[in-house]
């Protein structure tokens, strides 16, 4: 029989919490507790804190926004080629699997549930936590189904 962890209610960060290239992170729902089939983080990140365009091919990646404004670029092979739009608190955002995609913060800080599914990839997150930018973790990105297009979003091109 799969493990499909206790249930119930999460209050927030009361979870395991770990950083990553600048943001915070809680592992509101590991992989393991879902079966492998997602796996769901709180973060709170800031501008400086996008990630580089890019895409998934194992898993969609959808987002809630908790707080704050967060501009998402979706669906181009460059970020001038992407449908760019703005989410405020409670918007959902969805970035399927092998469409690239990317965001960046645009009030000074954001708090965000991101989910993958399925869930595997949230140990690429864990392992690669506090050890720098995404770029230096390219190898093990790719070895996750998650591939780097572009670079980030920067604040002063884009505002």
């Amino acid at each position: 029989m799969p493990y499909n962890g206790a249930g119930g209610v999460r209050r927030p960060w009361t979870q395991p919490e770990y950083k990553y290239c600048g943001s915070e992170f809680e592992q509101v729902l590991s992989e393991r507790e879902s079966s492998g089939l997602l796996t769901l983080r709180r973060t709170i990140t800031r501008p400086e804190d996008a990630p580089p365009l890019h895409y998934h091919t194992r898993e969609d990646e959808f987002m809630l926004i908790l707080s704050g404004r967060v501009r998402f670029w979706i669906g181009g092979a460059a970020l001038r080629d992407c449908t760019v739009s703005e989410a405020k608190t409670g918007a959902f955002v969805h970035a399927p699997r092998a469409v690239p995609h990317t965001f960046q913060t645009i009030t000074p800080d954001s708090e965000v549930l991101i989910g993958h599914s399925p869930g595997a990839i949230e140990y690429y997150f864990q392992n690669a936590a506090e050890t720098g930018r995404e770029a230096d973790h390219l190898e093990a990105m790719a070895s996750y189904g998650c591939h780097v297009v572009a670079p980030p979003p920067v604040w002063g091109d884009w505002n």
